[in-house]
């Protein structure tokens, strides 16, 4: 269990904002650990050539999947900037990092290499993290981030009206079912222990780490709740956006879903392999994006518009 103990000061600071630096480091993680995202798939070939830059590798190293700590640096608070500066910020707040810091963070990985020690030691580290992330994001994100802010931002626009008519206790547990506000505490059910008092607090929702939710409680001036977003699917009904988002292949079948169809009737109709289209289906389905009924021997795919809405 994890608490965070909110004083009328840190509520009335409470704020909503996207965060680049989240979606980079998540991104990565899952080209890491070799993962799969349940609506984007896997991180393709833009993915696998940032990781030729020794920078990216070095981020890279601190990622493995059975690792619970993840360095704070790599994912510094949306600052208060216009929308198009918030990377460039929040690049800028890795680099500033301190050596005293950038080294207590190495000291709380599990098994970090001996590159990442000797960067520390020598005061590189945060550095040559912010380059590493900025080469990831250049070569792997930024073409991409457009059609993923469109649904982040749609998401915050949904929270903030929740926030506007029912108060920031309802936004709170609107975020997840493992999420509780009692007036005073946020209790965030999770497999490990962990209780801070936030001097400030940002709602993120992250897209990359979907359907999952994490806080980040390290730096009480540095705390952050990232959170799931609903709606992960479809940016309304423009064919551009959907397939920034989803893929060109997946975009193209979720727009065709709109009447049940089987298989075999979707790989005759967009001139696809079988075995092509039920993979594609089976992300779809395990996002949530599509339901699947039986009928005798066929088994139909129907796009959920409840949930892509």
């Amino acid at each position: 269990m994890i608490t965070a103990h909110l004083d009328a000061t840190v509520l009335n600071k409470v704020r909503l904002a996207t965060s680049p630096a989240a979606e980079a480091m998540a991104w990565l993680f899952l080209k890491v650990n070799q993962l799969h995202h349940p609506v984007f798939g896997k991180p393709g070939a833009a993915a696998r050539f940032a990781m030729r830059d020794p920078d990216v590798r070095l981020v890279a190293s601190t990622l493995p999947s059975n690792a619970e700590y993840k360095p704070d640096l790599l994912t510094p608070i949306p600052p208060l900037v216009p929308p198009d500066q918030v990377w460039p910020a929040q690049l800028e707040a890795m680099a500033a990092t301190t050596a005293e810091d950038a080294a207590s963070q190495v000291a709380l990985l599990t098994a970090p290499s001996k590159e990442v020690i000797a960067a520390a030691e020598a005061g590189t580290l945060a550095s040559r993290f912010a380059n590493g992330m900025s080469r990831f994001w250049t070569v792997a994100m930024a073409d991409s981030w457009p059609g993923l802010k469109e649904r982040l931002d749609a998401d915050i626009t949904a929270r903030a009206r929740v926030m506007a008519t029912g108060g920031i206790g309802a936004l709170l547990t609107s975020l997840h079912g493992d999420i509780t506000w009692d007036g005073s505490t946020l209790r965030i059910v999770t497999p490990w222990h962990q209780d801070g008092r936030p001097g400030d607090l940002t709602v993120t929702p992250v897209a990359l780490t979907w359907p999952r939710f994490y806080i980040q409680l390290g730096d009480s001036e540095n705390s952050v709740l990232y959170y799931p977003p609903q709606g992960l699917g479809v940016p309304g009904t423009d064919p551009a956006a959907m397939a920034r988002l989803l893929g060109q292949t997946r975009a193209a079948l979720l727009r065709d879903l709109e009447t049940p169809r089987t298989t075999t009737d979707l790989a005759k109709r967009h001139g696809l392999a079988p075995a092509t289209v039920s993979y594609h289906l089976s992300v779809l389905h395990s996002s949530g994006l599509i339901s699947k009924a039986r009928a005798k021997r066929e088994v139909r795919y129907q796009r959920n518009d409840q949930v892509i809405g």
